[in-house]
């Protein structure tokens, strides 16, 4: 049942049995009869059922978060019992988006104070990340704001505010945004990921209505769209984006301009440690961010603890 429980965490993070397939290399009707055997060997119902569409009920919830900490176990089976904690690798979990930018220069600052611990990057959109951080897979990531409340024993640290802007194509006359926005193509971001989320709750809160054209997650991608005129997207303005958007001009949403909150998220417990709690200091000094003297001496100086290793996973 391994399979279809990693079938079942890949349907609740993509949002759709069809956007799942696309990720694991499977056919919707695939990725449907994986969930049909599981729920039957489990005796529930897992999704609530209306028409084409089906959404995790409560007992699909409860399901997920225990196959997250099976898959987690699993993996760990192979992990050698007698490793030495000063060799752990310190595990940190990052948007893509940031890593060129605010996430490399905080590592080349680590390097400085701990040029002997091991790190790895581990690339994921968001709401991966925040799995990863709640199964103690990883000790910190840089990603969105969640949309809704973080568990007791986990800590946010602030870091940049992204604002979102309309994207056109330089050839695109007018500054408009509500009038462009309405009448030209929309490429949309991905709605199972929290800037989508965003951007669907903006569209909906003003009342909104777009010409549906292409919807995904990868913003260059997307600004290679709209410098070719195929479309008008809503996407937050990134250091690590702006190559991208040379071909591009951005308009400004003036008193209706909404903004992705990037910060980093970790367990309380792991800032304890002396090379986690330097490498937030990093973080938030890349993102200007000033961190007291108090802020730099916490306790807890003593050698890694061991965090399970996680492959990248959407």
């Amino acid at each position: 049942m391994l399979t279809e429980l990693k079938t079942l965490v890949a349907v609740a993070r993509c949002g759709t049995f069809a956007a799942a397939g696309g990720k694991i290399g499977l056919t919707q009707s695939a990725v449907s009869s994986q969930i049909k055997r599981l729920e039957e060997a489990l005796g529930l119902a897992l999704f609530d059922r209306t028409g084409r569409s089906a959404t995790l009920n409560a007992a699909g919830l409860r399901v997920v978060d225990q196959a997250e900490e099976l898959i987690a176990r699993f993996s760990r089976l192979g992990d050698p019992a007698d490793s030495d904690a000063s060799d752990v690798v310190l595990q940190l979990g990052a948007l893509s988006s940031l890593q060129p930018s605010l996430v490399a220069r905080a590592l080349v600052d680590f390097r400085q104070t701990h040029p002997h611990q091991p790190v790895r990057v581990i690339p994921g959109p968001s709401l991966y990340l925040l799995n990863q951080i709640d199964l103690a897979a990883m000790d910190l990531a840089v990603m969105i704001r969640p949309p809704f409340g973080l568990m007791p024993d986990m800590r946010w640290y602030p870091l940049v505010r992204e604002p979102f802007r309309l994207a056109v194509a330089q050839s695109v006359k007018g500054s408009d945004w509500r009038s462009l926005l309405q009448s030209r193509p929309f490429l949309r971001l991905d709605r199972s990921t929290f800037g989508g989320r965003q951007v669907d709750r903006f569209l909906k809160s003003r009342n909104l209505v777009v010409r549906e054209s292409i919807e995904m997650d990868e913003i260059p991608a997307m600004a290679s769209l709209v410098a070719a005129d195929a479309g008008v997207s809503l996407f937050p303005v990134t250091e690590a984006y702006m190559p991208y958007l040379s071909d591009v001009r951005l308009i400004s949403l003036g008193e209706d301009t909404f903004y992705r909150e990037i910060g980093l998220l970790s367990r309380k417990a792991a800032s304890a440690d002396a090379a986690v709690d330097c490498l937030i200091g990093c973080l938030e000094a890349a993102a200007g961010i000033p961190r007291t003297q108090a802020q730099r001496s916490k306790p807890g100086h003593g050698p890694r603890r061991p965090v399970a290793p996680k492959r990248p996973g959407r």
